[in-house]
């Protein structure tokens, strides 16, 4: 299916920033005037600019984290993403991720979801 091989490319590069923190990485997820959403109504990071001074003032380091996802739903214009974000010496994360890829496979849109796991030793 050519929407899951897009998908599927664009989470790798979207991990492999991630893991560098390059802002080279970063850029090439996403289109100019793209719209990033760390929170469903967080104000978004708009523009390319823009998502990469954010995407690295709130960077992790590189190794922190392990990741595994699963698409939900994948249509021409969308995708839904169901993650797990699991931190080396923190919390872990559910993740939601709705994903509207250009034709060239760079989002225009990124909005996620995420939440804290419970503490299974609670």
């Amino acid at each position: 299916m050519a929407e899951l091989a897009a998908l599927a490319s664009w989470i790798d590069g979207y991990r492999r920033a991630w893991e560098s923190n390059r802002p080279g990485d970063i850029r090439a997820l996403f289109t100019e005037r793209a719209v990033y959403r760390t929170e469903p109504y967080a104000d978004p990071w708009v523009g390319q600019d823009a998502i990469v001074a954010e995407w690295l003032f709130a960077a992790d380091e590189p190794g922190e984290t392990s990741f595994r996802w699963a698409p939900l739903a994948i249509t021409d214009d969308v995708a839904v993403v169901l993650a797990t974000t699991v931190y080396r010496d923190g919390p872990s994360y559910r993740n939601l991720w709705v994903i509207r890829l250009a034709p060239d496979g760079r989002a225009n849109e990124f909005t996620e979801w995420w939440m804290e796991e419970p503490d299974s030793a609670a």
